[in-house]
């Protein structure tokens, strides 16, 4: 199969970011009629996004428990994410493995030259080989759609939104006037709320254009469909403490863990049944074509 250009997924992502964007418009309009600083905030919250955006790959790793293996530790692994970059157009990616029995995987890094694709010893435990090639085709794809920079860029004034509402309590001070104040922290709550079921909008659609992506790298949609569905099975048999400690990287993994109050409420992730009947649709295409 080729690379071809969704043109429905991307209007729906570009229409999300749009309205993240007049969203976040009108919050720094607001907080500048009611004369809160936000140089200092911004200057502030520049740095820590920066700081995700250079370090998340560390970050991620470490929280997963994963290493980075070199040939002579998983010499298969090394061929076979070495063929699908090739096959994808991108350099070859670092490779982790993380020791649990969770059957997952996450893509993590700024950009292409400094990508990372790592897989949990579940997952390596639970796939065939076709599953485990289809997996790694998305978590490349991720990397070829630069999923990490425009999540972050995303994030960024829902997170200051985040602060305000957080801290904003401790500029209110001794004053008459904390109108103000409380304007701001009520918009910014507010913001915070509406961003966040955008910002997972956009992650789903994101996971539709990485199984797509992946479908297009290997040629074979119904190895991703496999993997996902033996992925989706298999997580009902993992003990809930392993669960409830991976449970924070739900927006890193292919297939999300369904713990917990938020998790259900607002999954990064479209539910797997409705990926795996896109990946049969795109099958079906690819028979008749």
């Amino acid at each position: 199969m080729q690379w071809k250009t969704d043109w429905g997924l991307r209007g729906r992502m570009v229409f999300t970011m749009f309205l993240l964007f007049a969203l976040y418009i009108v919050f720094i309009g607001v907080l500048a009629q009611v004369g809160v600083g936000l140089l200092g905030i911004v200057v502030v919250m520049g740095l820590f996004s920066i700081g995700q955006l250079f370090f998340s790959d560390k970050m991620a790793l470490y929280s997963m428990g994963a290493h980075v293996v070199d040939e002579n530790e998983a010499p298969e692994l090394h061929r076979t994410t070495e063929r699908l970059a090739q096959q994808a157009d991108l350099p070859k990616p670092q490779i982790a493995v993380a020791d649990t029995r969770v059957p997952n995987a996450f893509a993590t890094g700024r950009n292409q030259q400094n990508a990372t694709v790592a897989v949990t010893q579940g997952l390596l435990n639970t796939l065939n080989q076709e599953e485990l090639e289809g997996v790694i085709a998305h978590e490349l794809a991720h990397v070829k759609n630069r999923d990490v920079m425009v999540m972050t860029i995303a994030s960024f004034l829902s997170t200051l939104a985040f602060i305000v509402v957080r801290w904003g309590w401790l500029f209110s001070g001794d004053g008459e006037n904390q109108a103000p104040v409380y304007v701001a922290i009520i918009a910014s709550l507010l913001v915070w709320v509406v961003s966040f079921f955008l910002i997972r909008a956009l992650s789903r659609y994101r996971e539709y254009a990485a199984d797509r992506g992946a479908a297009s790298i290997t040629g074979n949609p119904s190895a991703l469909a496999s993997a996902l569905m033996s992925i989706d099975g298999r997580m009902d048999r993992v003990p809930d403490d392993d669960l409830r400690d991976q449970a924070e990287m739900n927006a890193f993994f292919i297939i999300p863990i369904r713990s917990g109050f938020i998790g259900k409420l607002a999954s990064s992730h479209p539910p797997t049944e409705e990926r795996i009947e896109k990946l049969r649709e795109l099958e079906r295409e690819q028979e008749t074509a």
